[in-house]
């Protein structure tokens, strides 16, 4: 099994010049920190996002990494640090590549993760080519992960962080091996609180700095009206149903909701009624009780492997649904170079389309894909 191999932690970047991707939070304020503390020649990168007026990002006051404020926090470490800053405008990729999918998402009756895309479009593939053409041989980031050699095969592992309550690995999981090999996560290996303090004593201008939890794109985490003037037709009013498929109400859009979804229904009964299905075909919702939100089986498509090369008979995982909730016993059956079926040991509850299921051996990232 992967998880006791012998690996060896990628501790030494390689040699040459390192450009560390500052969002203007303190995470990657430190990481940038770090890599000098061991000596290393460092050039930051900053990234511009959103055109203005487009989810409210050219506002200073948004604590997100693409709004203007963060770029201006970005500058102010450098400025401290005594390193260069450049800007890269990723403005129209951005919104080719992260915006104009997470949204039309919503129409396919899924819910989406814009992270996830993020970083596999934008910051390990645009920004490490951009890192790339200031000679730089690697990028940093301030994910709390971590990147190992397995010694046996020499395959670049993905490993979660050391703060389990920042591990970032599974918005991490379909790096390829040559990004992975190109690659530095200097705060995988603290806990947040290490971090602070790690900022404080170097005096950085982000080490009181809140964090945000919204998508930093999406104002006032008014999902609903960002979403609108994109893809309207989500929006159409519909039939809410009961199991049985008899009308119980009227929804606003099917963009509006997701699976385990309670509250804005508007629906009164006698107990407690989530979201257990959106057919977009219909535009209609299906909500029934709690326990009809439980499955056992799900199909994930457009893998990405990671620790392995692939899958070609079945295999024990741990299999994580969200970002955010402990990892689940199961068995991966493979169907095809693009799909497993993923079968729990217990039913998990509101398994949502859209979203990504990664794959676990120990800390290690086997690999994942997204729930269709």
């Amino acid at each position: 099994m992967i998880a006791h191999s012998v690996s060896v932690p990628e501790a030494v970047p390689p040699a040459g010049i390192v450009a560390a991707a500052m969002s203007g939070g303190v995470d990657s304020s430190v990481a940038a920190a770090l890599l000098l503390r061991e000596g290393r020649q460092v050039v930051g990168l900053t990234m511009d996002l959103v055109r203005r007026g487009r989810g409210g990002c050219g506002d200073e006051s948004r604590p997100g990494c693409c709004g203007s404020g963060a770029r201006k926090d970005a500058a102010a470490v450098a400025e401290a640090l005594g390193i260069p800053l450049y800007v890269a405008d990723f403005r129209r990729t951005f919104e080719k590549t992260v915006i104009g999918p997470f949204a039309e998402e919503y129409l396919r009756g899924r819910t989406p993760n814009p992270c996830l895309l993020c970083n596999r479009r934008v910051k390990f593939g645009p920004l490490l080519r951009r890192a790339e053409r200031l000679g730089a041989l690697s990028l940093a980031t301030g994910h709390y992960a971590r990147i190992e050699t397995d010694a046996a095969s020499g395959r670049r592992l993905l490993r979660k962080g050391l703060d389990p309550d920042k591990d970032q690995s599974y918005f991490l999981y379909s790096l390829p091996q040559d990004v992975l090999a190109r690659t530095l996560f200097p705060v995988g290996g603290l806990r947040k609180a290490e971090v602070r303090v790690l900022a404080e004593r170097l005096g950085l201008p982000t080490a009181r700095k809140p964090e945000s939890q919204e998508i930093c794109f999406v104002p006032n985490d008014d999902y609903a009206g960002f979403l609108k003037p994109l893809v309207p037709d989500a929006f159409r009013p519909g039939d809410i149903v009961d199991p049985e498929g008899r009308t119980i109400g009227r929804h606003g859009g099917i963009a509006r909701y997701t699976i385990g979804q309670r509250k804005g229904l508007g629906i009164a009964a006698a107990h407690p009624l989530y979201v257990i299905a959106v057919d977009v075909e219909t535009n209609r919702l299906t909500v029934g009780p709690g326990e009809a939100l439980f499955r056992r089986r799900l199909r994930v498509e457009g893998l990405s492997w990671s620790a392995i090369a692939g899958l070609s008979t079945d295999r024990k995982a741990a299999v994580k649904l969200r970002s955010r909730h402990a990892e689940a016993a199961a068995v991966l059956h493979p169907e095809s170079e693009e799909a497993v079926t993923v079968e729990f040991e217990r039913a998990q509850r509101a398994i949502t389309p859209g979203q990504a299921a990664v794959f676990y051996d120990g800390d290690v990232v086997l690999g994942g894909g997204t729930i269709v």
